[in-house]
């Protein structure tokens, strides 16, 4: 006997379903715009600022050279990369959540484990990375107010420590965001900040050049042995160079938690290869006309940070609004880096410890200006100490360029080239040595050399600047 069914109950059901996505989570609202705009806040990164002086070590033949190269090989990665996001095809597939699932899915066993190493330590990096260069650029605008006020000779020196701490108290309250889906209109900001700061230097570079009449001391090979630094300096800082280039591309780390953030249909992969070739595109454009007319105009004289180095003492409001907005950039590059390292520990733990109510259980509260609130204990005390942590190190640790190269030698060449080259080998089954197999393994090795090369140059200056310094004076 048929049973009937009432229209409301079926309609209900509809409705509910429309809810939720084909793998039962709640529907995906991301589009080509928000997911450009989190590549960009993930991209345009402190990166940006070290790239003149990196320019300045390796001259107008190979600066300019390599920058196009990391930025054909982030793009042509990153498309591999998106088409792994759901397995074993890249439209029908399963969906994988994040970049340790996609690795589990295409490849399995001990590369897992790499691969979680590789980019949650890397994501802890960037952080620390990022808490050193926004207190380094609010420190930047009291200097560029105290120059102004008292002359470009006075001693306008300022410690970072306080700044390190209110980058890191505004980071306590955002942190308790839940989850990447909800960072949308953060890195909508974040990234009209980028392009704010990047077009403010480029323009003071300009304006530098054409007030002078002519550019810089500058070759094209970058700064001259015997006359700005000794051979073996050379080789470092050359070596160093390549790494803060490399670190000026990093996002694969996030590029599959910005796509999982995608809506179905069109299918992610299509539109998360447009997305990457706008980001990347895009930031290339501001990275090669950052670095080269930073460079004209400084010269081999390039400041590490050529936004808070004071190769610009004027207009002096306008190197603050740049600062700001760096700050500013970097309050939302922080949440979309860390956001997947938060996901992952707290995910980790649930399943680990399901019947705990302090893991597991969301409370609600009513927040003013806000509404309703779910807080969870422990995510309020784990990403608590996270920041704290981070901030601590950063104090300790406060050098800028060795960092950026170190963090960008050590994640580019696992997370840009060599996951991605692997999962695509496996997904296509593509034969072992064919053409195909062979000129990818080609760029992979090519990519290590690279990545090792300036390591050793991030490490080496490390090394150099601890000798100099002592912690929190």
């Amino acid at each position: 006997m048929a049973v009937s069914q009432n229209p409301m109950y079926v309609e209900e059901g509809r409705e509910i379903l429309k809810n939720f996505d084909d793998d039962g989570h709640e529907k995906r609202t991301g589009t080509l715009v928000t997911a450009s705009a989190h590549i960009i806040t993930a991209v345009i990164g402190s990166g940006v600022l070290s790239l003149s002086w990196a320019i300045a070590q390796l001259g107008w033949a190979a600066g300019p050279a390599v920058l196009a190269a990391f930025s054909l090989i982030t793009f042509f990665t990153s498309a591999l990369l998106a088409d792994c996001y759901r397995s074993p095809g890249p439209v029908t597939g399963t969906r994988n959540y994040t970049y340790m699932d996609v690795v589990r899915s295409h490849l399995g066993g001990v590369k897992v484990q790499l691969c979680g190493l590789s980019q949650y330590a890397n994501l802890v990096g960037i952080s620390i990375g990022y808490t050193i260069t926004a207190s380094i650029s609010m420190v930047a605008v009291k200097k560029s107010n105290c120059f102004h006020k008292n002359g470009h000779d006075f001693d306008c020196s300022v410690p970072s420590y306080p700044f390190m701490m209110i980058f890191a108290a505004i980071q306590l309250v955002l942190s308790q965001i839940p989850n990447f889906h909800e960072l949308s209109w953060l890195s909508i900001v974040a990234a009209v900040m980028s392009f704010a700061y990047s077009s403010i230097g480029i323009g003071l570079s300009i304006a530098k050049v054409a007030g002078s009449g002519r550019a810089a001391n500058s070759t094209l090979t970058g700064v001259v042995v015997g006359v700005d630094v000794t051979g073996a300096d050379k080789i470092w800082r050359c070596f160093q160079a390549i790494g803060n280039i490399a670190f000026a591309y990093a996002y694969s780390t996030v590029l599959i938690e910005i796509q999982d953030t995608l809506r179905s249909h069109p299918p992610e992969n299509m539109v998360m290869k447009k997305a990457s070739a706008i980001g990347v595109s895009t930031t290339t454009v501001f990275y090669v006309m950052c670095g080269c007319i930073g460079y004209a105009a400084f010269g081999n004289d390039a400041p590490g940070n050529f936004l808070t180095g004071f190769g610009f003492y004027e207009p002096f409001w306008l190197i603050d609004v740049a600062n700001i907005c760096i700050a500013i950039h970097l309050v939302g590059a922080y949440q979309v880096f860390c956001q997947p390292l938060f996901s992952f520990v707290e995910l980790h733990c649930k399943q680990r410890y399901p019947s705990s109510k302090f893991i597991t259980a969301e409370n609600a509260v009513q927040l003013p200006f806000v509404g309703q609130y779910y807080i969870n204990g422990f995510r309020l005390v784990w990403r608590t100490a996270f920041v704290i942590v981070t901030a601590v190190v950063a104090m300790i640790f406060p050098f800028f360029n060795d960092f950026l190269g170190l963090i960008g030698a050590a994640s580019f060449y696992p997370l840009t080239v060599y996951f991605p080259i692997e999962m695509h080998i496996a997904q296509a089954r593509i034969r072992k040595y064919s053409f195909r197999w062979t000129w990818l393994k080609i760029l992979s090795f090519t990519c290590l050399a690279v990545s090792l090369v300036a390591a050793a140059g991030s490490i080496q200056g490390l090394i150099t600047s601890l000798k100099k310094f002592k912690p929190f004076h």
